[in-house]
């Protein structure tokens, strides 16, 4: 069954032209070391570490005590705080701000967006402009269920995923508040809002529904 990510990032397969059109965001993820490579290659960036595909532009500022492991691509303008913990295939585009003691494992973050604190984002595509506020976490794993099958549910469809690790695709301008958790296949549209404290189990209701941007 199709996933239309252009639905929640629009152009996305123009701004990243070496992803294969169509491509769904769970496929993504699970390509990222040559995602990073590609990027890497199409911003000349070299390699930061001899023998590691650790990409960092010059311009971007990476402060004292953040670990940065490969596969990683961190873009122009990049600000990657003290503390923060960036693992599993990581791709930062311009001018991502990753905050302090934020972790952030095998996801693609798109220009401008915001990781404020002590956030966890796991295997998950984030778009453009988004903002997370402090502690939010966007989960990538079924824990406490028997059963680790992850869906999804574009418009009231059910997508089971061929993976048991995936936490979201986060629309274009999308804020979440302070302490949120999103559980693992949410899909959030563009300009979608997450309460503070809230929690987003679309598994249990699919028809689940977030404020518009101007709330």
């Amino acid at each position: 069954m199709s996933f239309d990510l252009e639905a929640y990032v629009p152009g996305i397969f123009d701004a990243l032209p070496f992803v294969s059109h169509g491509s769904a965001p769970w496929e993504m993820i699970g390509s990222l070391a040559a995602l990073v490579t590609a990027a890497a290659a199409r911003a000349g960036v070299a390699a930061s570490r001899p023998g590691e595909a650790v990409f960092v532009h010059p311009g971007a500022t990476i402060e004292p005590g953040a670990v940065v492991k490969p596969p990683i691509f961190i873009a122009d303008g990049c600000f990657v705080a003290s503390h923060a913990y960036l693992r599993g295939g990581v791709l930062l585009a311009s001018g991502v701000t990753v905050g302090p003691g934020c972790e952030v494992k095998s996801s693609l973050v798109l220009d401008r967006s915001v990781l404020a604190h002590f956030n966890f984002v796991g295997d998950s595509l984030i778009g453009r402009g988004v903002n997370l506020e402090a502690g939010a976490v966007i989960a990538n794993r079924w824990n406490e269920r028997a059963d680790p099958t992850i869906a999804v549910f574009p418009e009231g469809r059910r997508i089971a995923l061929p993976v048991t690790k995936f936490g979201a695709v986060i629309g274009d301008a999308a804020r979440i508040g302070a302490n949120a958790v999103l559980s693992p296949g949410t899909l959030l549209p563009p300009g979608a809002v997450v309460g503070r404290l809230q929690l987003v189990d679309q598994a249990k209701a699919p028809g689940y529904s977030v404020g518009p941007a101007h709330e």
